[in-house]
């Protein structure tokens, strides 16, 4: 049964899971009804950060123009432009016997496409989660809900993996950022 975390719970992964390499990393929200006229494109990333959480180039940026990771860590599923029906709307898959040394944690985040032209923002998002799943018998490990927090916000880093020591830890973060995905990218060092 998967460990559900409240925000800020930080939680074992590798550790009561001996041997776990092959992860899924699954990202869902549903949009409240809205006659904004525009669709609601919600996009994923994941940030593979060093130990001042920051990016060391802009190929650690791995989002919908950046699938693949070059360590073939980490690999974006694709862009769902919609986020109709249940389940995942995006998803990430993360092997952690491939991330490099130089990388202590990988940060997920979710922004909202055109959020300023199309006048939307994280309030208008609900059923937020981030769940964790071990890729080879899809049995979710972890899983975190939102909740209903946000208002003004375009951007979530909604968790993040970490090492700790030779193990790897999960924290739900859930913290909001006004300026959509650059305000996300200065943050972790990217210049867009």
């Amino acid at each position: 049964m998967a460990i559900s975390l409240q925000k800020g719970q930080k939680v074992d992964l590798t550790k009561t899971n001996p041997g776990l390499t092959k992860i899924m990393v699954g990202l869902g929200w549903d949009t409240n009804k809205y006659d904004g006229g525009s669709d609601f494109d919600l996009d994923t990333a994941a940030f593979l950060l060093d130990d001042a959480g920051k990016v060391k180039s802009d190929a650690d940026f791995v989002f919908y123009n950046n699938l693949n990771h070059a360590s073939g860590s980490v690999t974006h599923m694709g862009d769902n432009l919609t986020g109709d029906g249940d389940g995942d709307d995006e998803q990430i898959k993360i092997d952690l016997s491939k991330v490099p040394a130089e990388v202590s944690k990988i940060d997920f985040t979710v922004t909202i496409h055109d959020a300023e032209q199309r006048r939307q923002n994280f309030g208008q998002v609900s059923n937020a989660f981030i769940r964790i799943v071990k890729e080879d018998t899809n049995e979710e490990l972890i899983r975190y809900d939102l909740g209903e927090d946000f208002s003004v916000e375009t951007a979530v880093v909604v968790g993040e993996l970490y090492r700790n020591g030779t193990e790897w830890k999960f924290n739900a973060v859930g913290s909001g950022f006004q300026g959509g995905l650059a305000a996300l990218c200065g943050n972790f060092g990217i210049n867009i």
